[in-house]
C-alpha cells in the first residue's frame, strides 16, 4: 500500500539526489567563464551583459564572469581549451567551431520582437553617394566586420559569388576587416569605406539604428547623422539567429540549469533582460545544434571560395 508517507520519502530522496548532483558540479564548477563577442566598443558590451551575468550568478550558485572575446577564433579556442563554459556565438563562427571539433552545443538563440529567429546580412552604402548597386562599387573599399563574422563576411562573400563576384579582394580596390559591426558602420560614415557589410533584422533594430539611438556618427559639421543618411543596396536571404552554446562535457544537471537561467531570464529578473536586449528582443527561444547544419555548408562554400582565390 503506497502512503502519504512514502510518497514524501520517495520525493524528500529525489530531492536529496538532485541537492548532491547540484553540489558535485558546483564543486567541479565553482566559477563558468561566459565568453560574447562585442558587436560594439567595449564599455557598452560591459554595460549591457553585467547585470545579465550577475543574475546567471544568482541562479546558478556559482560565480559567472563575463569575457569580452577580441573575435570570434577567441572564443572558438576558449572553448576548444575548456576556459570557457558559456559562449554567445554567431551562426558562421558556431559552424566554425562544429566543423573545427570544438565540443559544443546549442541550447538557445535570441527571440526577435515580433517573435522570429532570423535577421539579415546587409551592404550599406551613404545615401549621399551615386551607387545604387553593388556591381557600381568596382575599385571601391568594402568594409567587412571578421573572418568568422555571418552577416560581416560569410554571408556576404556568398551574396557576392550570387552577383558574379568570387573575389572580392580583386573585385574591390581594398578589404578591410574592420573588427566589429560598430566598427564597419563607423568606417562607412566617416568615409574610409564606400560600403560596409553589416546585421540587420529591420529599422529599429540593427547595429546601424543601435548607433544612431546612442549618437554615435556624425556627419563632418558635427551634427547627428540619420537613418536616412545610409542606404541598403543588397539584403541577404534570412539567417538565424546565432546561438548560445555551453560546453558538451559539462554535467547534464547543469546544462539544464544554465539553459532555464536564460529561458526564465524575462521574467525572473525584467531589469537584467530588458538591459542586454537593449529594446531589441523578446527573450530567449530554445533551440538545438542541428538549427546550424546549414550554415556549416554555407562555412565550407566560403572555404572553397577563398581557396580558389588564393
Amino acid at each position: 500500500m503506497i502512503t502519504r508517507r512514502i510518497i514524501l520519502a520517495g520525493a524528500a530522496a529525489l530531492a536529496f539526489a538532485g541537492s548532491a548532483s547540484a553540489q558535485d558540479w558546483k564543486a567541479k564548477y565553482p566559477e563558468l567563464t561566459f565568453a560574447v563577442v562585442p558587436a560594439e566598443n567595449a564599455s557598452g558590451v560591459t554595460e549591457r551583459w553585467t547585470p545579465f551575468v550577475a543574475y546567471l550568478s544568482k541562479e546558478l550558485g556559482v560565480k559567472v564572469t563575463l569575457r569580452i572575446a577580441n573575435d570570434y577564433a577567441a572564443v572558438i579556442e576558449g572553448q576548444r581549451a575548456g576556459n570557457i563554459q558559456i559562449a554567445s556565438y554567431g551562426s558562421a563562427s558556431f559552424a566554425r567551431a562544429r566543423l573545427t571539433g570544438v565540443k559544443t552545443d546549442a541550447f538557445a538563440n535570441d527571440m526577435n520582437l515580433d517573435g522570429s529567429t532570423g535577421y539579415y546580412s546587409v551592404f550599406f552604402v551613404k545615401a549621399s553617394s551615386p551607387y545604387k548597386k553593388v556591381e557600381d562599387l568596382k575599385g571601391k573599399n568594402l568594409g567587412l566586420v571578421d573572418p568568422n563574422s555571418t552577416s560581416g563576411n560569410n554571408v556576404p562573400r556568398f551574396e557576392l559569388d550570387k552577383m558574379g563576384i568570387p573575389d572580392a579582394e580583386g573585385y574591390f580596390g581594398k578589404v578591410v576587416f574592420t573588427g566589429s559591426h560598430e566598427n564597419a558602420v563607423l568606417a562607412l560614415a566617416q568615409g574610409t569605406v564606400d560600403i560596409a557589410a553589416n546585421q540587420w533584422t529591420n529599422d529599429d533594430d540593427s547595429t546601424l539604428a543601435q548607433m544612431l539611438t546612442k549618437g554615435m556618427l556624425k556627419n563632418a559639421d558635427g551634427s547627428a547623422m540619420k537613418k536616412d543618411d545610409f542606404r541598403i543596396i543588397n539584403k541577404s536571404s534570412p539567417i538565424i539567429n546565432g546561438p548560445y552554446a555551453y560546453n558538451t562535457d559539462l554535467p547534464e544537471d547543469l546544462k539544464a540549469a544554465i539553459a532555464k537561467a536564460f529561458f526564465d531570464a524575462p521574467t525572473k529578473d525584467k531589469a537584467a533582460f530588458e538591459r542586454l536586449a537593449d529594446g531589441q528582443k523578446k527573450g530567449f527561444h530554445p533551440a538545438t545544434t542541428k538549427d546550424w547544419d546549414s550554415t556549416i555548408e554555407l562555412i565550407k562554400f566560403v572555404d572553397r571560395l577563398r581557396k580558389k582565390a588564393s
